[in-house]
């Protein structure tokens, strides 16, 4: 917005009424929107806060990134295989569904799901595990795609001035963790800026360490986040013959159903029907232990299946050459090599003073969508491996 322009009175005054509505039908325990706060002062704005915090997610270059990263499936030639980008918008969806049958602000739902993965490398987790192996190497943090997403949206974007979010929605990104299995999770109230910052550095400095949400509504994020692709996964890993439908654990299937559907209905039905109790919300005991019996299984038959890590050895070789030679590029001024051409030139000259080199080269890779780091790879004289039409007798 243009601090130089006024806003309309009678917008100023629909905005009230918004927030007046808030305050009426949402619950008393829901992150209501002025209550939002940002690091830096901005000019007035008809719109409420964390619907502008929704619109400069998806506006921000990292989230138009989402259309070419890894899921879970890589290196596959199916166009029915579930992408990071469709991946959070499922999340958003759910999430807003919980929200909006427990009284909660689904505009501050929306820009934490929408912003949560912002921060994954190229070819999802597995590829996040070697850059956090070169990170530690050249004597960084550990590198975890939630910090890294918050990096992007404070460091990064615009030019390096970043987007002013609110707290809410940076403490949501910063403390989702679809990994975790919870039945119930509370909300850890009370932060502000130095208590989100200090966590920030406490969960650099210890990945194991686990951040709990300010809101509810970071809350059901994270929960939707599990619900979101526990039942996906088994249908793309169905799609590309890894697994049959059969499979499915018999404890999991009569609860919870054999399908994405039906997985995803009962385990949203069961978080509105259980509500929030003493603030707090989460999954009835059988459902609760249904899905993580289920997540089990998808770790053994799927995330952990030797099947679909083939050929990531040499991706994981060419993560390491890249590092490596941005990293010379950077010491050596090379600034016709792409990490000056195609990424710092964008970016105020403060960026780079401020993070240091080895961060900018870590900055550059994890923005990276699947099919460019591949082109920089083959740049760099990297063998990279062939796509391929199912993980079970394809190609």
């Amino acid at each position: 917005m243009n601090p130089s322009c006024s806003v309309d009175p009678a917008l100023l005054a629909l905005k009230k009424a918004l927030d007046e509505k808030e305050s009426r039908h949402l619950s008393p325990l829901a992150a209501l929107s002025r209550s939002a706060w940002r690091r830096g002062a901005e000019p007035g704005d008809h719109r409420q806060s964390f619907a502008v915090d929704t619109d400069r997610v998806l506006h921000s270059r990292a989230y138009t990134r989402y259309i070419d990263k890894t899921q879970v499936f890589y290196m596959v030639r199916n166009d029915h295989i579930t992408h990071r980008v469709l991946h959070v918008q499922l999340v958003s969806k759910i999430a807003r569904t919980i929200g909006r049958f427990l009284g909660l602000n689904e505009d501050l739902i929306e820009a934490i799901a929408l912003g949560h993965d912002l921060g994954h490398p190229p070819f999802g987790h597995d590829g996040e595990k070697v850059l956090d192996q070169l990170c530690r190497e050249h004597g960084l943090p550990s590198f975890q795609h939630n910090l890294q997403s918050v990096i992007f949206l404070e460091k990064i974007e615009k030019g390096g001035r970043g987007l002013n979010l609110t707290l809410q929605v940076l403490d949501g990104i910063m403390c989702h963790d679809g990994e975790i299995h919870h039945r119930v999770i509370k909300p850890h109230r009370d932060k502000d800026f130095a208590a989100f910052d200090r966590e920030f550095a406490a969960k650099q400095a210890d990945s194991g360490l686990e951040l709990l949400p300010m809101t509810l509504e970071g809350c059901v994020v994270r929960l939707a986040d599990t619900i979101a692709y526990i039942g996906r996964d088994i249908e793309d890993a169905i799609e590309l013959r890894l697994i049959s439908r059969e499979d499915i654990p018999r404890e999991c299937s009569e609860l919870l159903g054999r399908s994405n559907g039906s997985i995803v209905y009962r385990l949203v039905t069961d978080l509105i029907v259980n509500g929030i109790k003493e603030d707090r919300i989460g999954f009835s005991p059988p459902v609760g232990q249904a899905l993580g019996r289920l997540k089990e299984f998808n770790y053994q038959a799927i995330y952990r299946n030797p099947l679909i890590k083939e050929g990531f050895d040499l991706i994981a070789a060419c993560y390491r050459t890249m590092f490596g030679r941005f990293l010379d590029d950077l010491r050596s001024q090379r600034n016709g090599a792409p990490i000056f051409t195609e990424y710092l030139r964008l970016l105020a000259p403060h960026y780079r003073e401020q993070a240091g080199e080895t961060a900018v080269v870590r900055d550059f890779i994890a923005g990276m969508t699947d099919e460019y780091f591949l082109n920089q790879a083959r740049i760099c004289g990297c063998k990279t491996p062939k796509m391929r039409r199912t993980l079970r007798g394809g190609e």
